[in-house]
């Protein structure tokens, strides 16, 4: 249907949603670890992922309070959803957003900050 390319396209078109996409190719995320990584607010973290989730280009997991973020899997509900992830994969490496956003999420992991959001 239309309405779900357009759902697909729209979440893909906003930088800060791009950007959350992109530190998600290396794997699964806290919440709190894309707000550390991204520098933005919880609410406004939280608004760009329920954009993503609703258009499946993301998937959530909760551990007791906490919830993970991670590309999908598997091809699953919207059937845009894999081929925009699939060429978004190649690009935006270097971006200078994307490269300081990767920068200070490998920082945190480093300084064991962003090992979990407890």
């Amino acid at each position: 249907m239309i309405e779900d390319y357009e759902t697909v396209l729209k979440a893909a078109g906003d930088p800060t949603r791009v950007r959350i996409l992109k530190l998600l190719e290396g794997g699964e995320l806290c919440v709190c670890q894309l707000i550390d990584a991204l520098k933005l607010g919880q609410s406004t973290v939280s608004g760009h992922l329920k954009v993503l989730r609703a258009a499946g280009l993301i998937t959530t997991r909760r551990e007791g309070r906490w919830a993970y973020y991670s590309l999908p899997a598997r091809r699953q509900g919207n059937p845009y959803a894999a081929p925009v992830l699939a060429l978004l994969l190649g690009w935006l490496e270097d971006d200078p957003r994307v490269r300081a956003d990767r920068r200070r999420l490998a920082a945190l992991k480093t300084d064991g900050a962003g090992d979990s959001c407890a």
